[in-house]
């Protein structure tokens, strides 16, 4: 970065984009979730513990955090450059304790408070075994010179997991990461897994190649600084620290820790050198944060995707049913055992389909003289209405049973919805109270049938034919007209019902007229269906109300979006 700048705007900024992807809280359970929710809290930790603390003040002393493999000897090497026990070693693994910052005693007001790394609580004062971890042991030396500050971290590969999050934590705060490592150990894979981290954000990095043999120290170094130039840190000073004796305080002789006493108050010493360093790591976390942000507006959308898959899933369930229930509706599978023994019982005997043949006309007035003679006579037609009513029951709780089957079983295969599914296992079958509201909506619909009639029938209602059936009867052949197509059938059965439908069918003509029964026809058909669609939206509500339950942020990736768009601005 260049001077001047407007830190100001640029914190701003910084923090617009903390807070978007900290609201980011990702509660799908997609294939990278886990991936994200990690990154995005890494991400999160870092601007609050560095980059934010960082740019707004910019003057305070560089904090270089000591981190490194179990047993690599930190802590030892803190007290040895400090030349005072201010941080506590030892070989028990794994150490659990308060990290320890130490500081010039004229410099204690920049670590306080909680400007850095504010998750962690502060204690002073000398180091005792029941620190709680969770906490930031402040320790002031006037051996450590103003303007920088020392920081003992966890273990980056210790086997409590805290301690590993904590470590990793702590580097992500650091102007300077002074990794310490072994001649034994440092070619092992978790530290260059951190090293290769601190290369993509940007950290600066020294190395202390520790407990090496003075007759391998060439050797030794020159392998170490081929691979840090392979992992692009060919820049970064690397100490040597000869295997040595400790003393009676435990400390390596001090000519040991001399080059990196003498190269750390070179930097607290000068303010250029000092602020070139902190620069240098600033701008390297700044530029880490538009390949996050977008990783984070990635894994947003796909939360956004999860959420509108799931969706998706259960509406495409009911759509399909509902357009299996039309089909259902119209192919004549309705008109067949106990309607069509009905149906002939309604119209009398097999001998009316003989008489079919030799005339219409002649067979309505035989089917009008029938049912003159049987005015007093309901129960024919109840008992078709109730076959038909039992029927269309059948049908659309069969397909309402099936959507729910085939939505919860879309979202039981779907990583995102098999959460769901678990907490709300009645997603998997329809709701217990279908069957009642079924049989009420045929007999609402059987409702609109009759209306149908009456507000067809007008004048005709007093005419013989009328009469002869009767606004029920008509309502029951309306019915079959209604569902008069055979294509769902086979063999005896076509012929059956198309002599049924074609039967019913002219029967009404000879009432209404061709036209009027076709337009009836079509309208009772579609106050079915809108019936059956409301009802199956009501099914589908379940599902949404299921995604309902999951806090999902509204325009996650937008927000993020936006703000990453004013931070590069800000710069």
């Amino acid at each position: 970065m260049n001077e001047p700048f407007n830190a100001a705007r640029l914190h701003a900024a910084v923090g617009e984009l903390r807070a978007a992807v900290a609201a980011n809280v990702l509660p799908f359970e997609t294939a990278d979730a886990a991936v994200a929710r990690r990154s995005q809290h890494e991400l999160v930790a870092q601007l609050d513990d560095y980059v934010m603390p960082r740019l707004e003040s910019l003057d305070a002393p560089l904090l270089a955090v000591i981190g490194g493999s179990t047993g690599a000897g930190k802590s030892t090497l803190v007290n040895s450059i400090v030349r005072e026990q201010v941080t506590r070693s030892g070989v028990l693994r794994p150490t659990t304790r308060a990290s320890v910052l130490i500081h010039h005693p004229s410099d204690t007001h920049w670590f306080i408070d909680e400007r850095v790394l504010p998750g962690l609580s502060r204690l002073t004062g000398s180091a005792t075994q029941g620190d709680d971890p969770s906490s930031l042991r402040l320790v002031a030396s006037a051996s450590v010179p103003r303007g920088l500050a020392l920081l003992d971290a966890p273990d980056i590969d210790s086997v409590v997991s805290a301690n590993r999050d904590l470590a990793r934590q702590l580097l992500s705060a650091a102007d300077l990461w002074l990794f310490v490592t072994t001649a034994v150990r440092y070619a092992d894979a978790v530290p260059w897994e951190m090293l290769e981290q601190a290369t993509e954000r940007g950290t600066s990095v020294a190395v202390v190649l520790d407990r090496v043999p003075r007759e391998a120290i060439d050797e030794v170094q020159a392998d170490l600084a081929r691979m840090l130039a392979a992992q692009g840190l060919g820049r970064a000073p690397v100490f040597a620290v000869a295997e040595s004796p400790l003393d009676d305080f435990g400390m390596l002789p001090q000519a040991e820790v001399a080059r990196i006493t003498e190269w750390l108050n070179s930097l607290a010493s000068d303010a250029m050198s000092r602020q070139a360093v902190i620069r240098r790591t600033l701008d390297g976390a700044l530029d880490s944060l538009a390949p996050r942000a977008r990783a984070s507006i990635a894994a947003a959308r796909a939360q956004e995707e999860a959420h509108a898959r799931l969706s998706d899933v259960a509406h495409e369930a009911y759509r399909e049913h509902l357009q299996e229930v039309a089909e259902g509706l119209e192919d004549g599978t309705l008109l067949r055992g106990e309607v069509l023994a009905r149906w002939q019982e309604f119209v009398g005997t097999g001998e009316l389909f003989k008489q079919f043949e030799a005339g219409v006309s002649r067979l309505r007035d035989r089917v009008s003289a029938l049912f003159t003679a049987r005015t007093e006579k309901a129960a024919p037609a109840r008992d078709l209405g109730e076959a038909l009513q039992s029927g269309v029951a059948q049908l659309v709780t069969s397909h309402a049973e099936s959507a729910a089957l085939d939505a919860g079983r879309g979202w039981r295969l779907d990583d995102a919805g098999k959460p769901l599914v678990a907490r709300h296992p009645e997603l998997t079958s329809a709701s217990p109270q279908v069957a009642d509201h079924i049989e009420r909506l045929v007999r609402d619909w059987q409702g609109d049938v009759l209306e149908l009639v009456r507000s067809e029938a007008g004048e005709k209602r007093s005419t013989a034919r009328f009469l002869a059936f009767g606004v029920n009867g008509i309502a029951v052949l309306l019915m079959i007209v209604t569902f008069a197509s055979t294509g769902g059938l086979t063999g005896a059965e076509v012929g059956i019902s198309a002599g049924s439908s074609v039967l019913a069918q002219r029967l009404l003509e000879a009432i209404f007229g061709d036209q009027a029964v076709r337009s009836l026809a079509k309208a009772a058909r579609g106050l079915l269906i809108e019936r059956v669609e409301a009802l199956f939206a009501a099914e589908e509500r379940r599902y949404d109300a299921a995604l309902g339950e999951v806090a999902l942020p509204k325009q996650a990736a937008a927000r993020i979006e936006t703000a990453l768009t004013h931070v590069e601005e800000a710069r």
